[in-house]
């Protein structure tokens, strides 16, 4: 069964991170899917079951929408250049 969660709108920050899912018993595999409104690039940090975190940058005014097995946490952390805004929606499926 696939579970939307809701869009959640951000506003971070430069140097500030935030977790936006969390699964700690055991994964749940995923899609995340982030809007990067703002004027400064943002990372999207997800960490999965047996498995080295990853770090994707989402450049100013552009998307990302990723596939993940087994994630474990999303968050989103902003680099010194400076504060952003989007969203971020998150949708999980138990297959």
């Amino acid at each position: 069964m696939a579970i939307l969660l809701p869009q959640q709108n951000f506003t971070i920050a430069a140097s500030i991170g935030k977790s936006y899912y969390e699964n700690l018993r055991g994964g749940a595999n995923a899609a995340i899917t982030v809007n990067n409104n703002g004027p400064s690039p943002i990372d999207l940090v997800v960490t999965r079951v047996n498995a080295p975190v990853i770090t994707y940058t989402i450049p100013a005014f552009t998307s990302l929408t990723l596939e993940v097995a087994l994630l474990l946490v999303a968050g989103l952390l902003t680099s010194a250049a400076g504060a952003t805004f989007g969203t971020i929606q998150i949708a999980t499926a138990d297959l």
